[in-house]
Parts: C-alpha cells; structure tokens; sequence
C-alpha cells in the first residue's frame, strides 16, 4: 500500500536537472595584491546561491541534488575588456507543475535543462496558456531588473 501512495504522490511532478553557471567579476580594489581572481570570485558566488538554495524553501520546488564539481572556467567579456570566471553547478530537483519548474529556471545563470521524468509531456491547452503567462511574467520581472542595473550605471 505505501509504494501506491508515492506513485500517487509524484503524479503530475516534473524530475528536471539544471545548469547555472554563476559570475565571478573582478572588482577595483585599491589594494591589488590582496584582490581575489575571477575565478575565486565565482566560486564564492557559487557557494553563496547554493547555500541559498540548500536552505531557503522554494514554493513547489523540492531540490533534490546539488553537484559542484564541474570546475570554474574563465571567459573575456570583449564589451568590457576583463575576463569573467564562472562556476558551474547542476541541480536535481522535482517541481509540482510546468509553470513552477519555469519560475525557478528563469535566471540570468541559467544554461540547460534536462527533463528527467516523465519521458513523455502531455499539455492541455489550459497548461500551455499558463506555462505562457508565467514565461511572460518572469520575463517582464528579469526586464525590470535589467533596467534597475541600467539606471546603476548611468
């Protein structure tokens, strides 16, 4: 009986795997030998937002496996003319819907997405009508942040 009711329970769950890789920039300091590299930098930032996700609860979000172990890589931002490390890291997590699933993802650090389980997905008009509307709110919330830092650096 109990194996039937953790069937019921994960009817309807999305099992995803993610990738973000978090920014480290380098930062003016007036004492040069005692600033940390870029690559220093992201994996602090990456220890930091994993921290968070560890132990801040995330509505219909259950995080399930956090791997760090892909190393920090190093690109050149041409725009700015510095180079920019970012740390990896894959999360295994079970959302309760699609629109959930899509509100976690919508980050900046994002960069893939598996789909675990189910192997199919079925979407009924109502669902892709919601799965939209939340794509368009996240949008419209990552457009005002933009702004916010735009009118920072002015």
């Amino acid at each position: 009986m109990r194996s039937v009711i953790n069937e019921e329970d994960t009817v309807g769950k999305l099992k995803l795997r993610v990738r973000f890789d978090y920014k480290g920039w380098a930062k003016q300091n007036r004492f040069p030998f005692r600033s940390k590299s870029v690559e220093e930098i992201a994996e602090q930032t990456r220890e930091q937002k994993v921290a968070l996700l560890r132990n801040v609860p995330v509505q219909g979000i259950q995080v399930d496996d956090i791997i760090m172990n892909d190393e920090v890589y190093t690109v050149y931002d041409e725009l700015r003319g510095v180079s920019v490390g970012y740390a990896p890291v894959w999360i295994e997590f079970t959302a309760d819907t699609i629109e959930d699933a899509v509100h976690f993802i919508m980050k900046e650090e994002f960069r893939k997405v598996e789909i675990i389980e189910p192997s199919q997905l079925t979407l009924s008009k109502l669902d892709i009508e919601r799965l939209l509307f939340r794509v368009n709110e996240e949008l419209k919330a990552y457009k005002a942040y933009l702004d916010k830092k735009l009118e920072y650096w002015k």
